[in-house]
């Protein structure tokens, strides 16, 4: 059954200082500057965002509101935004980002030129016109990923840089159409009902008859208890993209990688990248690296029509699928994709019980296998390990000490047997980004929770949601309160990737685009959409 909506409401005003339709690189200039603006840009307010270039910023007429603001401007609100748009072009979609790149989010706007997709071209299809592999045909920079794929664009990883891009221009195109306005700014806060929207940083007001929380993956959380020494040292980098976390950085020097996920992949390509010679040493807990990618088909299904009752049940048929594929002299890889359609519902199927289980016990062993990396990207980790300059590690870091110009650190085998001392000029964080809610100072995120509007789930993966309508604290599904993307790993899980999210977007973009009296219940349409993934 759907869930009952407030009645819509007349346009809630918007702040003067917004971004209208305009192609990205934005400045800031003060109301001195207002004079050297073209007739038709007409623009108010004492310090104003805009861009250099292309159609200016807008000051939407007296009384107006945002039909949907959307709070994150990276993939997720950025596609949500293109979606709207695309089915409303009248409707007032506000995206509210405090970056001056909106469209391409933390994941693809710190990259190096080495970083890749994870998934090949086909997959990061998400329905806008022109197609991603379109543009990459118009826009080049494929050279080698094509080489590597034979010349096939569907099969080719993409470097990161491009997808970013590309959505900047998705983002340009539906500005300067008018359908979406983006408004540089971070949101803090809610306003007191009974007015529904946002109030900014800089106190500027935005009312919403919707909102959608988009911010995407949270800050990363310091693998140290909040009090430890270490946070204040400068040797240590809690945010492995803060532009800062490599600078001064002897390039000899040995370097200390907490984590042997996909950061810490993207951090030890981007060290020898910079020229960076000395030795790095990863260390989890398990000592785990990704897999690697394979170019190849489907694998037939296996799981359908009856999907398994636990974790344990189903790492065992997924053990002997791959057994079989492995006998057949066909990847892995394939069965690990064939899963991939299945993964909401068998998340949604499992008990509380079996969803700890698998994170306590499975989840670092599913993500390795899950989340793998390019093929290029394994070759280069490849050779780092061969040649001796990355060494990967698994146990536990004990004992943080200053030695001189040097951290030292106690690391216990996993396993057991003799721990060893590592030495390091620069301690990196590459845990990967945070899902626990709890604790989290973020300004919105703790006012969200002071007024009771959300709930942080007890496995400590996001924001409790119903079909992308977020709980409050006693359990209610908000009517005009929704999130997209990893905030609502509790009740999707896999919901971190391109092809997740886009059918989820899709499912949040069809409701809000429709009238509210007539709309269908969310998990209909998402229960439709995730077939195709």
């Amino acid at each position: 059954m759907g869930r009952s909506r407030a009645p819509r409401r007349a346009w809630p005003r918007i702040g003067p200082n917004c971004i209208g339709p305009a192609p990205l690189d934005l400045d800031c200039i003060g109301v001195k500057s207002l004079s050297r603006l073209a007739p038709d840009r007409y623009i108010t307010g004492s310090g104003i965002h805009f861009e250099s270039s292309g159609p200016m910023a807008f000051e939407p007429p007296a009384g107006s509101r945002a039909a949907v603001a959307i709070v994150g401007g990276g993939f997720s609100g950025t596609l949500l935004a293109l979606k709207l748009a695309a089915a409303r072009p009248e409707g007032r979609v506000l995206l509210i980002e405090p970056s001056n790149r909106p469209g391409r989010g933390l994941a693809y706007g710190a990259c190096a030129p080495s970083h890749l997709l994870n998934v090949p071209v086909a997959r990061m299809e998400v329905g806008l016109t022109p197609t991603f592999a379109d543009w990459l045909a118009a826009h080049g920079g494929m050279d080698e990923a094509l080489a590597e794929s034979g010349g096939d664009m569907a099969a080719a990883f993409a470097p990161r840089a491009l997808w970013g891009r590309y959505l900047a221009d998705q983002l340009a195109a539906a500005r300067a159409s008018g359908a979406v306005t983006v408004l540089r700014g971070e949101a803090v806060r809610m306003l007191d009902a009974p007015r529904r929207g946002l109030v900014l940083r800089d106190g500027r007001e935005v009312e919403a008859e919707t909102v959608v929380l988009a911010t995407g993956n949270l800050p990363p959380r310091p693998p140290l208890p909040a009090d430890h020494w270490l946070q204040d040292d400068p040797a240590f980098v809690v945010d492995p993209w803060d532009r800062t976390a490599l600078e001064g950085l002897d390039p000899d020097a040995p370097v200390l990688l907490i984590g042997t996920g996909l950061t810490m992949v993207d951090i030890a390509l981007k060290l020898t990248e910079d020229g960076h010679r000395g030795p790095m040493v990863a260390v989890s807990r398990r000592g785990l690296l990704p897999r690697a990618h394979r170019y190849g088909g489907a694998w037939p299904t296996f799981l359908a029509p009856h999907l398994p009752a636990g974790p344990a049940v189903l790492s065992r048929i997924i053990r002997a699928e791959i057994r079989k594929a492995v006998a057949e002299g066909q990847p892995w890889q394939r069965v690990i994709d064939a899963v991939r359609p299945y993964i909401g519902r068998i998340w949604a199927e499992w008990t509380p019980a079996d969803r700890s289980r698998f994170l306590r016990h499975q989840r670092a062993r599913w993500d390795v296998f899950r989340h793998r990396m390019a093929p290029r990207i394994a070759a280069g980790i490849e050779t780092l390990t061969a040649e001796g300059r990355l060494t990967v590690k698994g146990g536990r870091l004990r004992d943080w000490r200053r030695d001189g110009d040097r951290l030292a650190i106690t690391l216990h085998p996993r396993g057991g047997g003799a721990a060893e001392t590592l030495a390091a000029a620069r301690v990196i964080n590459c845990t990967g980004p945070r899902s626990d809610l709890k604790g989290l100072e973020v300004p919105l995120f703790a006012d969200l929770a002071r007024r009771g509007l959300i709930a942080p789930d007890a496995l400590g993966l996001g924001l409790e949601t119903a079909d992308c309508a977020v709980l409050s604290a006693r359990g209610e599904a908000s009517t005009w309160l929704h999130a997209v993307g990893p905030l609502t790993r509790p009740a999707w899980w896999e919901i971190t990737a391109v092809p997740e999210i886009a059918a989820q977007v899709d499912g949040l973009a069809h409701v809000l685009a429709r009238d509210v009296d007539h709309a269908p219940a969310l998990a209909t349409v998402f229960l439709d959409l995730g077939a195709g993934i």
